[in-house]
């Protein structure tokens, strides 16, 4: 009897580790694994303070407003040293916040930036064999590959990028190329580089210069796989393998910030536009060469974003301006349903298990509840500012705030 019962207490202890390992999904690139923000975990905690639920908080070196990714046990993110003019990549145990190693990638002047932005603000990339990294050192745009040990791979500088915003590639992984988004007032470009040692699959020179700091998904839309990129003063679909351009419209505007979303309900790519006019596009993804006429299902002013990325379940997308006002936007028809004025906002929020988390600048997120009127669980602060964004893993949120590293769970 007490083998049966101990093997039946072994098969429970085997069975809810197998769980946790199903459930647990890696954060490896900027807006998770999905590339929009998206959640599959369902253990996150509703409520925390700066020391409820926290799990560990540790200082962190230097200054970004880059944010964390995960795999497995590994944390990685970048920062910039003012006093020495280093700008670096770090890693951490993510069980208790060690720091692994921290490596410098550049020791160069640093360039002229906004005041909002910061001189490690691209999140770095990994597919869980190497880390991928990019930063401005003058006009050269640097991309970097290390392995988890903290030995570099490779580097390169696949182009020249000129903005008085500053720099904020965040690379963006398929299959066997890292996307790099080059698109500035300068040598403006997309690139595809090999993962394996840094070499320029493809690379598309544009002609019509401007500011984009979006970073591309990839989706299986319309029978292909296609690469939704803004910048070039166009929002338009690429083939990711080899640089081809499937469909685009011109504008709506000049310069992108925020990353594309696509509401697989409504078949619906979401994108706006940031400077000078911000405009809010939905798009059928299912055309060929200029679609501006025949596939852009709405367009809006009204709730249309600049920097923060949205959220969108399958009815409704959720946006947010550098102000603070979120909106509350039905994708089928464009419609307002509510607003909200939930503080200044620089950072992009979460969806997870079926909820929205809304950060904004002092470190409060506050959790809503998804519907046609403007309803939250709670709100809660990490007691300091926060411009990155929250990463997602193993039941836990890391949070970046503007001096310490932070770890969410469960206690």
């Amino acid at each position: 009897m007490r083998n049966r019962k101990l093997l039946s207490l072994i098969f429970l202890l085997l069975t809810i580790n197998i769980n946790q390992a199903v459930n647990a999904q890696n954060w490896p690139n900027w807006r998770g694994p999905n590339g929009d923000g998206t959640s599959t975990e369902t253990n996150i905690p509703t409520k925390w303070d700066s020391v409820t639920n926290v799990v560990w908080k540790i200082p962190v070196t230097g200054q970004g407003y880059s944010s964390p990714i995960i795999w497995k046990d590994f944390l990685f993110m970048t920062t910039a040293i003012q006093e020495s003019q280093e700008k670096v990549l770090l890693c951490y145990n993510n069980k208790n916040g060690k720091l692994l190693w921290q490596k410098t990638v550049l020791n160069t002047p640093f360039e002229n930036k906004h005041n909002d932005n910061s001189y490690a603000s691209g999140t770095p990339a990994t597919d869980g064999v190497n880390v991928y990294v990019s930063f401005l050192d003058g006009k050269d745009v640097v991309v970097a590959a290390y392995d988890f040990s903290g030995n570099q791979v490779w580097i390169k500088r696949p182009g020249t990028f000129s903005s008085p915003h500053g720099y904020s590639c965040s690379p963006a992984i398929f299959e066997d190329k890292i996307i790099i988004n080059g698109d500035s007032q300068g040598d403006s470009f997309v690139t595809a580089l090999s993962k394996t040692d840094g070499h320029t699959i493809w690379r598309v020179t544009h002609d019509k210069p401007a500011h984009s700091f979006s970073t591309p998904i990839f989706r299986q839309l319309a029978g292909k796989t296609q690469m939704i990129f803004c910048g070039n003063k166009e929002i338009a679909s690429y083939n990711p393998n080899d640089g081809t351009k499937y469909w685009f419209i011109s504008g709506p505007s000049e310069d992108f910030c925020s990353t594309p979303v696509y509401n697989e309900k409504n078949g619906l790519v979401l994108v706006s536009s940031s400077w000078p006019q911000r405009v809010l596009v939905a798009i059928k993804p299912d055309g060929q060469g200029d679609v501006a006429k025949s596939h852009v299902v709405w367009q809006a002013s009204k709730g249309a974003y600049y920097v923060p990325s949205p959220v969108c379940t399958d009815d409704y997308l959720f946006t947010t301006m550098t102000s603070g006002i979120v909106h509350c936007i039905e994708v089928a028809t464009s419609n307002i349903l509510w607003t909200e004025d939930l503080g200044k906002q620089y950072s992009s929020p979460v969806l997870i298990n079926g909820l929205v988390y809304m950060p904004n600048d002092q470190g409060v997120i506050t959790i809503i509840k998804p519907g046609p009127k403007f309803e939250y669980l709670s709100k809660n602060s990490i007691g300091e500012k926060m411009f990155a964004s929250p990463a997602i893993s193993n039941g836990k949120i890391y949070l970046r705030g503007l001096n310490h590293l932070f770890c969410i769970g469960v206690n």
